[in-house]
Formats: C-alpha cells, sequence, structure tokens
C-alpha cells in the first residue's frame, strides 16, 4: 500500500507544517531536555559539500528562472533563452502533470541516452489555470472500466516507489542513499522521479481510501462494478447500512442501499509536488521546455493534391508554431512528432491554423468544463478515518489536515454548467447545492465556517467522459492524451507511459489502452466510465 509521510499535511493542507512542543520561538528546547544540551556531532566534509551544492543549486534555479526583466514569477528550472529550439524530434504541447508525464517516459525510456530531443511546450509557465494543481488530488481504484483500473494500479505502484532513482552495483537505490523497496512494482528501478543528491520527493499521500454511497436504485450498478473491481484486482469491500455505520458513525445512513469502500491504493495526494517532480527529472534527463502557445501547424497536405472530388485522406504535421508570451512574434519548430496533451484545450488545439478541415475528422470532443471547489472548518467533523467521500447525490468531500479542515464540490448538471470563460467562483453554488446535501449526509455539518474556494477546469470528453489516448486518424504523425474528465491527475504516470510506447515502440506494452484510442470515435460507439465525480 501506499504510505503516508509523517509531518506534512497539517492545517495548511498539503505542505503544511505542524508544530511540536518545544519547537515555539525556535528555542529548539523542549521540557525534560538538558538546559546544555551536548552539540550535534560534526557534518563531515563530504555531507557539508552535499548541503552547500544543494543550496547552491536551488540559488540558481531561483535566479535563473527571474530572468532579466519578466516581472513575474515562473517555476524554477525555465531555460534562460524563452524561445524554443528550431528543431525537436517530439513536441508535447502542453505541460500539465500528463505532458511532462509523456515526456518524461520518452526520455526514461529511450534506448539510447541523450538520442531524442523532446520539447515540452506550457502556455501558463504560473500554472496559475492549470487543471493539475487545481484539482482535489484524488486516487482511487475504482472504476468501471477495466483500463481506468490498470491506469490506476500503475500509477498507485509508481508512486509508492517514486524515489527510486538507480542502480548501483547490482542494488537498487532509493534518492535518499537507502535500499529500495520495490516488493510487487512493475517498473524496473531507474523509471522513477528520484535525482540523485537532490532532496526526495514527499507526494504526502493520505491512504484514507474512497467511499462511494449509492442509492437504492443504484445499488445493482455499483455492486456490478465492484465485482469488475475484484476480478481486476481491486481490494475493496460492499458495506450495508449497518455495517457503514459501525465503521463511520457520524455518516447518516438514511437513503443507502450499499457503499463501497476501497482498502487499498486510495487516497489523496499533492499534485503540485507530483507535477514538479516530473518535470525536475525530465530536466534530469534532458527534457527542453518553452514559455508558448502552439497556435498554428504546417502540415505536408501543402504538399499532396487529393484525387479531383476527394478529400485528402491523411497528412503530417511537419513543424509547430509556438508563439511567445505577450507577443507576436512566433518561432516555428520542426517536429517528427506532436504529442496533444493541451488537457481542456485539446479539442481547441486541433481547431488551429494549418490543419486542413478534411483532416480534422471525427473532431476531438474535448472542452472546458469548470469545477469549483470550496473549503470549511467543521469542529466536530469527521476524523482522521475521513475517507474520501462520494455521496449519492454526486456531492464529495474529503479531510484536508488534521485540524477540522474539508475540502469538496459537486459536479453540476449538464444543463446549469457555469461559463467556463474564466475561473471566478459561485459562492452561492456552496449555499445552496453542496452544503444542504453534505449537511444532510454528515449532520455534524450543519455547523461550518466557510474557507477558501477555487475553480479549475476539467478536461471534459463530451462523447464518453473518458480519455483519448494514442495516434490521430489522419494526422499520421499526431498523438492525443486528453479528455479524462477529472482523473487525469491520477492516471497521468500510466497514459504517459502508454504514449511513449506508442511513440518509441509503435505499440502498446505495458498496458493495453487500444480501446480509449480514436476508433470509438470514428465508429460512434462511447466507451462509458460510469466513476466520474
Amino acid at each position: 500500500m501506499l504510505r503516508v509521510h509523517p509531518g506534512k499535511g497539517g492545517e495548511g493542507g498539503p505542505g503544511g507544517s505542524r508544530v511540536f512542543p518545544g519547537d515555539a520561538e525556535g528555542t529548539g528546547v523542549s521540557e525534560g531536555c538538558s538546559p546544555n544540551p551536548s552539540p550535534p556531532p560534526a557534518r563531515t566534509p563530504s555531507e557539508l559539500g552535499l548541503s552547500l551544492r544543494r543550496l547552491g543549486q536551488t540559488l540558481q534555479d531561483q535566479l535563473s528562472a527571474l530572468g532579466p526583466g519578466t516581472g513575474s514569477w515562473v517555476p524554477p528550472g525555465a531555460p534562460r533563452d524563452p524561445r524554443p529550439p528550431e528543431e525537436a524530434d517530439v513536441v508535447v504541447v502542453g505541460g500539465g502533470v500528463v505532458g511532462w508525464s509523456v515526456a518524461y517516459w520518452l526520455k526514461a525510456l529511450e534506448a539510447r541516452r541523450h538520442g531524442m530531443r523532446v520539447l515540452v511546450v506550457e502556455r501558463d509557465p504560473t500554472y496559475s489555470r492549470a487543471s493539475t494543481v487545481l484539482s482535489a488530488g484524488g486516487i482511487r481504484q475504482q472504476f468501471s472500466l477495466p483500463e481506468n483500473i490498470h491506469m490506476s494500479r500503475f500509477s498507485a505502484s509508481f508512486l509508492r516507489n517514486i524515489n527510486v532513482c538507480g542502480v548501483i552495483g547490482g542494488g537498487m537505490v532509493s534518492a535518499q542513499g537507502g535500499p529500495a523497496l520495490l516488493s510487487g512494482c512493475p517498473l524496473s528501478p531507474q523509471e522513477h522521479l528520484g535525482v540523485l543528491n537532490e532532496p526526495p520527493v514527499d507526494i504526502q499521500f493520505q491512504p484514507s481510501g474512497y467511499l462511494f454511497l449509492a442509492s437504492p436504485q443504484d445499488a445493482d450498478g455499483l455492486e456490478a462494478t465492484v465485482k469488475v473491481q475484484r476480478e481486476e484486482g481491486v481490494q475493496v469491500t460492499l458495506l450495508s447500512p449497518t455495517q457503514l455505520k459501525e465503521k463511520f458513525p457520524w455518516i447518516d445512513t438514511e437513503d443507502v442501499a450499499v457503499a463501497s469502500y476501497g482498502l487499498e491504493d486510495e487516497g489523496w495526494f499533492d499534485p503540485w509536488t507530483l507535477l514538479t517532480a516530473l518535470r525536475r527529472k525530465a530536466t534530469s534527463l534532458g527534457v527542453l521546455s518553452c514559455a508558448g502557445e502552439v497556435r498554428g501547424f504546417v502540415t505536408s497536405a501543402e504538399d499532396l493534391m487529393a484525387p479531383q472530388g476527394r478529400d485528402l485522406l491523411s497528412a503530417r504535421i511537419k513543424r509547430v508554431h509556438v508563439y511567445m508570451q505577450d507577443s507576436l512574434e512566433y518561432q516555428p519548430v520542426t517536429c517528427a512528432i506532436v504529442v496533444n496533451a493541451a488537457g481542456a484545450w485539446a479539442g481547441e488545439l486541433l481547431e488551429a491554423a494549418g490543419l486542413p478541415e478534411a483532416l480534422r475528422h471525427p473532431p476531438l470532443p474535448i472542452q472546458p468544463r469548470k469545477r469549483y471547489i470550496f473549503s470549511w472548518h467543521c469542529h466536530d467533523g469527521p476524523g482522521l478515518s475521513c475517507p474520501f467521500l462520494v455521496d449519492t447525490t454526486g456531492a464529495y468531500f474529503r479531510r484536508e489536515g488534521i485540524a477540522g479542515n474539508y475540502l469538496g464540490g459537486m459536479s453540476p448538471p449538464e444543463e446549469e454548467e457555469p461559463d467556463p470563460s474564466d475561473l471566478s467562483v459561485d459562492h452561492n453554488y456552496f449555499q445552496e447545492q453542496v452544503w444542504p446535501r453534505l449537511a444532510r449526509r454528515v449532520p455534524a455539518f450543519s455547523s461550518l465556517r466557510p474557507g477558501s474556494s477555487w475553480a479549475g477546469y476539467y478536461d471534459h470528453n463530451s462523447f464518453d467522459r473518458n480519455g483519448v489516448v494514442g495516434p490521430h486518424p489522419r494526422l499520421e504523425n499526431l498523438l492525443v492524451a486528453a479528455g479524462f474528465s477529472g482523473h487525469g491527475l491520477q492516471h497521468a504516470p500510466a497514459a504517459g507511459r502508454a504514449v511513449a510506447e506508442l511513440v518509441l515502440k509503435g505499440r502498446y506494452e505495458t498496458l493495453d489502452l487500444s480501446r480509449l484510442g480514436w476508433r470509438r470515435l470514428v465508429q460512434g460507439e462511447p466507451l462509458v466510465e460510469g466513476g466520474v465525480v
């Protein structure tokens, strides 16, 4: 199972700090300690040198990231030269968690080190509007489609061993220098995010599981889904209303016929940590990145002529036009492969200039859908055993830290979708829609203090609410990894590996995601996922 990292995720949520007795005002002395403690052991020259190198690298990253005259913060590791290279083997459009996962796996699996130039293009380098960092950070095994279950299991295994970084003398070592534990992990040791001599990655995982509640009319469907999950190796249990009340006394079980509770590899973690870890590792392997927006393409269709009265059947992308931030200037980048990992804007990307109308069919049915997340404090709310609860009404919540803080939300009906043109929050939605449903399910929430709130985007696939992964049917060197409709964060490690295998080997090897490809769009056959929250 994934393990909790103690000392993280306090009142401030992910990344929050905890205050221990004796730490106040920086004294470092607690009750019962000697007033004259012995001095700490002297640090060895190698330890001191390592600390100084880390400090120097941190300062260098921060200074280089700012750049001359930028006037705004960008993540550490941003290149000094804002322009992309003129050529790249693979251009990944979208620097969210899926895009960086694709880039990482391309370099981790390449046959010859530094044999391929990979470029990641991200139009929002501050990630202020990125779906990745604005999500609730959940990971679960409880899906209805085997492909989604397989991706969740792969990602859980990947995250469990996230700090493994390489092989020394035939043995596996972690980024901290200790032995690596890879029991049950299907990945080879170099395929993780630890970077030698760098601080270990702490995703602040909270292994509290997911709890799905079903009404009498939905009970049969939930039980059928659990049967599929168990066949795929998921550790999940069904609870009757009586068993549910015994395990979670704070739940009102009225109108609940059955519940499913994940026992392993479910909970939530810090999305920002995973994103930065993927970017750090990919950059250490040689991946390039730039801040810009792909708004145009040049294809081989310009060199071809379709038979009279017939549409062009296929073409290749020769170049992408990367527009610089706050500028009309663009840089053409010649490339062999393009990966569309643009998330909520993946469909819009395929409407860009330079793509012939005949090659855009079928259209990619992915659009941004705005989703709100609200936080609140409830002194008498559920404690440490609180799972990520999904109510019969679709409302959800989870614990945030350990001091009576929670966050949650609910997807609106199709006819009440909010305007996605900005990320403003409708606070009445919490007061009128979310809060009453949660207070009915958890009576303690009848009295709570609302906190902060924010909005983010689902990359909503209106066709069947499932990810689209694989090559485009007419643009021969374009691959897509988008449309996960809210579960892209947890499936990013698996989807990135799958796309990288298609690029490097021409086939799926680790996970067969063929059914998530374009064929279902061409044939008009939805592959519906019933577990979208």
